[in-house]
């Protein structure tokens, strides 16, 4: 008797649950492919826009200036929100006249600290979702072909002749729910370890530019307003 072993047909013939299983693992990679391609695009994007203003910010452009330009639109680069945060904080605290340099320094720090966990907290969404389907994604495929072994051979039970032919179409329907599974996990995986190292470097670039930029406010404390 001749069985038909394709992909669609195993999974057309295989038990309920280990079906509810390959459905469920093949939304889960879906997903994980969505949001794969939302971050690629979106740290280069990000890439991309920092350079732009790293470029500007040390072309030798007034401050006052840069910082007009950046309030006035929606930054797309964390690096200019983060060096808005820091220009506010600077100037509201010159407005009010503080003499303390330390303090005014103090503050912009700060602020530019709460826009740069703000920022990588943003690069990081979605980064936990591709982790859980990386990590969990093989045990759910391997459920169901636990489920689906057992499944076959409590079929098995009643059949007075067992030969190969008739163990492996039970068989290898079940294993097809463990290879849905790693074809979830594998680019989860490949993909977090990645973005994560972009993030990580991206990070570095920022947690830079805040040293950088609060040197540069400590030159320009002592100074009059118009010459930020």
């Amino acid at each position: 008797m001749n069985q038909d072993l394709s992909i669609f047909a195993l999974v057309a013939q295989a038990s309920l649950i280990v079906q509810l299983v390959m459905a469920s693992l093949l939304i889960v990679s879906i997903a994980s492919w969505s949001v794969i391609f939302s971050k690629l695009f979106g740290l280069a994007k990000v890439r991309k826009a920092n350079d732009a203003f790293e470029q500007e910010f040390w072309s030798g452009r007034n401050l006052n200036e840069l910082y007009q330009g950046v309030s006035h639109k929606n930054a797309e680069a964390p690096l200019a929100r983060i060096f808005a945060a820091g220009m506010r904080e600077f100037l509201k605290l010159r407005e009010r006249r503080v003499t303390d340099t330390s303090a005014m320094l103090d503050g912009a720090r700060r602020a530019m600290r709460a826009s740069y966990q703000r920022e990588v907290d943003a690069l990081e969404s979605n980064l936990s979702f591709l982790a859980s389907v990386g990590s969990v994604s093989p045990y759910v495929g391997l459920f169901g072909t636990v489920w689906g072994i057992m499944h076959a051979f409590v079929g098995l039970s009643n059949l007075t002749q067992v030969t190969l032919a008739t163990v492996a179409p039970g068989i290898a329907e079940a294993l097809v729910a463990t290879a849905i599974g790693l074809f979830a996990a594998i680019p989860a995986v490949i993909a977090y370890n990645r973005f994560a190292r972009q993030i990580d470097r991206s990070a570095i670039t920022l947690e830079t530019f805040i040293e950088e930029f609060s040197n540069i406010l400590q030159r320009n404390a002592s100074q009059p307003a118009q010459g930020a």
